[in-house]
């Protein structure tokens, strides 16, 4: 077997494994019906009935429940992005410069659950801007979504991810003077990517990505890791998480391991598997490990 062939074998295993852990433990999101003529548009569930102005749990678990109408309306807005469509959402009122973080989508792609988390983070005071690694393309289905993870070329998804990274600290409407990144299973594995291959990363958030075990692969990494985990996914089970741990240690990463007694996708609002203890308690640590870095002096 030649080198080239071995990387190859390599490349198409770490895929199957990532898609493993997403299948066996995602669902679907159900298509959302048109209201009927006539009908009243439905009241998002705003920050505002929140003294602090942010989003809690509860609130963001309900921008997620299926419904019969359509679902609360998208702050941010659509661009072009290194030849792909990207979704910035800013905080309310903010001027330049803002810390930026890169949003990475779950294997179903960029659809209303990730814009919602974007615009979360905007909520939270960050610049944040969700990227499309699958050329437009929104799964409905297991099938559909294997089949545009797949699709994706690493080296068109590291520009993509790279260029997301580039805009947030040179765009004027940003120009944020710290970046992180934040992903989600198939997301969570870029996450920890662009950490690898972007050395101006000032954190980066692991959300039940496949990982990288290699201490000396590692050791590229310059940004403090926050990864995410749950103790009862069968893709990415606690020896794995284990190894990435001892590993960060042995390549000098600054980093920080979370497990929680849940399934693969606990965090997903849209999912059968959502836990709202654990994803709260999360969610309250990926805030406090984001303004140390992003917004700390």
């Amino acid at each position: 077997m030649t080198l080239r062939s071995h990387h190859r074998r390599l490349a198409a295993l770490a895929s199957l494994f990532l898609a493993t852990a997403c299948s066996a433990t995602s669902t679907s999101p159900a298509p959302r019906a048109e209201p009927p003529p006539g009908a009243a548009a439905p009241a998002p569930s705003a920050a505002a009935d929140s003294p602090t102005g942010l989003l809690s749990e509860q609130d963001f678990k309900a921008l997620h429940e299926l419904r019969p109408d359509k679902a609360p309306p998208a702050r941010g807005q659509t661009l072009d992005l290194a030849g792909s469509r990207a979704y910035l959402s800013l905080p309310a009122g903010a001027k330049a410069p803002i810390p930026g973080v890169v949003v990475i989508h779950e294997w179903w792609g960029l659809n209303e659950h990730i814009q919602h988390w974007a615009d979360r983070l905007a909520e939270d005071g960050y610049a944040a801007l969700a990227v499309d690694l699958y050329g437009g393309k929104v799964a409905t289905t297991r099938d559909d979504a294997m089949a545009a993870m797949k699709s994706v070329d690493e080296a068109r998804g590291l520009e993509i991810v790279r260029a997301a990274h580039r805009f947030l600290s040179t765009d004027a409407r940003v120009s944020a003077p710290r970046t992180g990144a934040i992903g989600w299973c198939f997301g969570g594995a870029w996450s920890l990517k662009l950490a690898l291959n972007e050395p101006e990363l000032d954190a980066a958030v692991i959300y039940y990505g496949h990982l990288v075990t290699d201490p000396a692969a590692l050791k590229a990494i310059r940004a403090p890791v926050l990864g995410i985990f749950a103790n009862r996914d069968e893709g990415i089970p606690p020896q794995v998480v284990d190894e990435f741990d001892k590993a960060l240690q042995e390549a000098g990463v600054e980093h920080e391991i979370l497990r929680y007694d849940a399934q693969h996708a606990f965090a997903n609002p849209s999912g059968a598997r959502y836990d709202t203890e654990s994803a709260a308690d999360a969610w309250e640590h990926v805030r406090k490990f984001l303004a140390a870095r992003l917004k700390g002096g």
